[in-house]
């Protein structure tokens, strides 16, 4: 079983920064494949970020065509959290953000991901 804990959302202007971050419970947080997600009022759950562990023994990141470039995945495995670093924010951006922890590679997709946190509240202004 993992716990996840997600926190540093809140309401930022267009171009700002926001770092968010997921607290994980158990001891095999870093066999997990962790993602971020967003969802949007009357929206879908769509994919943000993933980090995860490749054959190649490292850490592999995808992100999503709407957010390269400005939007950074990264985790600590020995504080068990993992971190979205959101830079030149969008109103489009705002949602609610999840953490999420899986063990398939396909990391795109929430139904390939068995926990997942409460959210963060993420909000742009123009």
């Amino acid at each position: 079983q993992v716990q996840l804990v997600e926190s540093g959302g809140g309401l930022v202007q267009a171009g700002d920064s926001l770092r968010l971050s997921c607290a994980a419970s158990g001891r095999t947080f870093s066999t997990y494949a962790m993602g971020w997600f967003r969802q949007a009022p009357g929206k879908e759950r769509e994919f943000v970020a993933a980090i995860r562990w490749t054959s190649d023994k490292i850490y592999y990141a995808e992100y999503a065509d709407s957010v390269k470039g400005r939007f950074t995945i990264s985790r600590d495995n020995a504080k068990y959290t993992v971190y979205l670093q959101m830079n030149s924010l969008k109103p489009e951006d705002t949602a609610v953000y999840f953490c999420a922890a899986g063990r398939r590679s396909t990391v795109v997709v929430t139904p390939n991901y068995d926990y997942w946190g409460q959210g963060t509240q993420v909000t742009v202004s123009s």
